[in-house]
C-alpha cells in the first residue's frame, strides 16, 4: 500500500490538488473530515472531541483555562481561535493536545481503505510535519504557492486585511520549508490549468506500480503472506507425522 502525503499551507490550493486525486479516483483521506471542521474554527483543525466532557475537553479547559467556557460548558470556539492565531505558542500547544485524536481517527480511516484492497491512498493532512505523520507517508506532496499570491488569496477568501492574512501565515509553519521537505512540489501560484497540468504528472509518478514492500504493506500482500505462512506450518507438521 502506498500512502501519498498531501500538505501545504493557508491559502495554497491543497484542498484543490486533493479534489483531483479524488476526481482521478485516488482515495483520499482528508484530516479536515476526519477532525470535523466547522467553518467558525478557521484553519484550527479541532474535532468532536472538544466537546463538552470529552477527553479533548478537558485538556483544553486545563490547558487554557475556564476563560474560554461559554455559559453552557462548551468551549468557546471563536475565542480559542483569537488565542493561538495571535500566538504561535500556544497554537503548537493546542496541535500537541488534540493531535493524538486526529491521529487515531486518520489511522482508522486507513484502515477500512485497507480492508477493501485500496492499493493508492492520498492523505490531505495540513499539519503533516508537525503532527510527524510525514514519517508514514511516500512520497510527500506539497502543494506550494508564491507569498504574494498566498497573501492575495487569503486576503480575498476570508475578506481579512493584508495584517490579518501576514498574522496568519506566519503562525504557521513556512510553505518554503515545507516545500524544501516534499518529494514532489505543485506549483500552484498560476492558472488552474496549470495545477491540472503538473497534477497529471504526480498522478502518473504516485499511480506508478508498487514496490515490493508496499505491496507486502496492501491487504492482498498481507494475505499472500498469511497463506504462504499458513501452508508452510501445514506442510512441516506433515513431514513430521
Amino acid at each position: 500500500m502506498r500512502l501519498v502525503g498531501l500538505t501545504g499551507g493557508i491559502a495554497s490550493g491543497k484542498s484543490t490538488v486533493s479534489g483531483l486525486f479524488k476526481s482521478a479516483g485516488v482515495p483520499v483521506v482528508d484530516a479536515d473530515i476526519v477532525a470535523r471542521l466547522y467553518a467558525d474554527y478557521g484553519d484550527m483543525h479541532l474535532q468532536n472531541v472538544v466537546q463538552k466532557g470529552t477527553g479533548g475537553w478537558k485538556k483544553i479547559v486545563k490547558t487554557f483555562g475556564n476563560d474560554i467556557l461559554l455559559e453552557n460548558g462548551e468551549i468557546d470556539r471563536a475565542l480559542l481561535g483569537q488565542i493561538v492565531f495571535s500566538d504561535p505558542a500556544k497554537r503548537k500547544l493546542l496541535n500537541r493536545l488534540l493531535a493524538p485524536h486526529i491521529s487515531f481517527g486518520i489511522f482508522w480511516e486507513i484502515l477500512k481503505l485497507w480492508v477493501k484492497g485500496c492499493t493508492v491512498i492520498s492523505v490531505d493532512i495540513p499539519l503533516l510535519f508537525e503532527t510527524k505523520m510525514d514519517r508514514w507517508t511516500n512520497p510527500v506532496v506539497v502543494v506550494w504557492v508564491d507569498p504574494k499570491t498566498q497573501i492575495e488569496r487569503l486576503m480575498l477568501r476570508d475578506g481579512c486585511s493584508e495584517e490579518q492574512a501576514q498574522n496568519r501565515i506566519s503562525s504557521q509553519l513556512a510553505l518554503d520549508w515545507k516545500k524544501s521537505e516534499a518529494d514532489i512540489v505543485i506549483n500552484n501560484s498560476g492558472l488552474l490549468e496549470d495545477t491540472k497540468e503538473q497534477f497529471r504528472e504526480v498522478l502518473k509518478q504516485v499511480s506508478a506500480p508498487l514496490t515490493w514492500k508496499e505491496r507486502m504493506r496492501s491487504r492482498d500482500g498481507f494475505l499472500s503472506i498469511v497463506m504462504c505462512t499458513a501452508a508452510g506450518v501445514l506442510l512441516a507438521r506433515k513431514n513430521l507425522v
